[in-house]
């Protein structure tokens, strides 16, 4: 996915600043601008990608971390 932001007038002349819109394609981005805000002008359009903060090392860390540990009881049912 990419991050696109725009510059834009509405159509009442109203200038917007820095909206994001995150989409696989800036067509995309543009029709969903296009919905929020009818029959407005696009001035300009800055991409940028989205960094993946997925570390596939990390997973395995999250998954030793429940295996090493006791198991935790919270509560006990008591006996009728």
């Amino acid at each position: 996915m990419v991050r696109y932001r725009f510059t834009f007038r509405t159509r009442t002349g109203q200038r917007i600043d820095n909206v994001s819109i995150i989409a696989g394609s800036q067509k995309h981005a543009e029709r969903r601008l296009r919905q929020m805000y009818d029959r407005c002008e696009i001035l300009q359009c800055h991409e940028a990608a989205i960094p993946r903060s997925f570390d596939p090392g990390g997973m395995a860390s999250v998954i030793d971390l429940f295996v090493s540990s006791p198991p935790t009881v919270i509560g006990q049912s008591q006996p009728l």
